[in-house]
């Protein structure tokens, strides 16, 4: 069974026997590789040169024997950028949008959602050369992310404290909130279905700041929206869906249409697999700050957290976030090692 072979079988809850692992935000800081491009070249050049895209997606594969899957190498805002609000990278840290939304007049005046594949073609371009170069050997991922998430960087004009002004959009003008979320929603279909066409074996959404609002309101701030995105792709195509500080709402999350539910490191795995479908494969969720500590230490909590699902099936293994520039290399050896050779 081919590594590709094997996560599509997670996403279908299929018996393995043992999980398949993929590391979110593979790219980083922490490879010396990765740095010695960042030297050369900005983020978003690397993101906007499909050759510079495709080595960056690759450079973990090629360090870090028994990863089963590649993730594009991009970022989520080239949504609002393709949509006609351009981002950069504060000096300070953060993101900086070129402008708040905060006008009906401005959501009207954003690019047509049906304009953005054509604006995102380098993104396409990416994802050809690396199903290419991966050769149905490995899997490989697109993503996005959800329309909540990237409205909050829309409307706060970038990194947030308190997510204020998003929060006052949805409670005091819904019309022009749900304006905005629907251009976002069909620019999503359209970019993933893109995603799909130029290869990808999965998508995964990140609503990354689902977590931010209250709980009685997660469904008209987000769940709605994510759950007509995946009404619109190819039905059982594998979708997996990332909401950090959720997990009060796993049983929700099961109906938006994902396959796939991936957690922080907050939710007990096991109690995970209690609430969710059987059907429903979960992804997840070491804390991405033991890949600061030692290699013992995470071979020690990784193992612990594959014992607490033996005998289950549809279970990916990966961190319960993004992989931090402090990572250490000798921590992501033994991680690999210790799923790899887990029976």
């Amino acid at each position: 069974m081919t590594s590709r072979e094997r996560f599509l079988a997670a996403c279908a809850c299929q018996p393995l026997e043992r999980p398949p692992i993929w590391i979110m935000r593979q790219a980083g800081r922490y490879l010396p590789e990765y740095r010695e491009l960042k030297a050369r070249s900005s983020f978003l050049e690397m993101v906007k040169t499909p050759d510079l895209a495709a080595e960056v997606t690759l450079q973990p594969l090629r360090r870090f024997a028994g990863i089963d899957a590649a993730i594009l190498f991009s970022d989520i805002l080239v949504i609002p950028e393709a949509l006609g609000q351009p981002y950069s990278f504060r000096d300070t840290g953060g993101i900086s949008m070129q402008y708040r939304i905060e006008t009906r007049s401005q959501v009207d005046q954003l690019t047509r959602p049906e304009e953005v594949p054509d604006r995102l073609s380098y993104v396409s371009d990416t994802l050809v050369r690396l199903r290419k170069e991966l050769a149905g050997q490995r899997a490989l991922l697109g993503f996005g992310g959800s329309p909540w998430t990237l409205a909050t960087y829309m409307v706060e004009g970038g990194s947030s404290a308190d997510f204020e002004r998003i929060k006052l959009l949805f409670y005091t003008d819904r019309g022009l909130f749900d304006a905005l979320l629907e251009k976002l929603t069909a620019a999503l279909i359209a970019y993933f279905r893109m995603q799909i066409a130029a290869g990808a074996d999965a998508i995964q959404i990140f609503d990354s700041w689902g977590g931010i609002v209250a709980g009685s309101d997660y469904e008209a701030a987000s769940l709605r929206w994510i759950r007509e995105i995946i009404s619109q792709l190819p039905a059982h195509f594998p979708i997996i869906l990332y909401a950090k500080g959720t997990g009060s709402h796993l049983v929700d999350l099961t109906f938006t249409g994902a396959r796939v539910l991936s957690v922080d490191w907050t939710v007990d795995l096991r109690a995970a697999r209690a609430l969710v479908p059987k059907t429903i494969a979960l992804q997840g969720n070491l804390d991405p700050v033991l890949m600061q500590t030692t290699p013992e230490i995470v071979g020690r909590e990784a193992t612990r957290l594959l014992e607490s699902l033996r005998g289950e099936s549809g279970h990916i293994f990966n961190l319960g976030h993004g992989i931090t520039p402090q990572a250490k290399i000798a921590c992501m050896e033994s991680l690999t090692h210790t799923v790899t050779q887990w029976r």
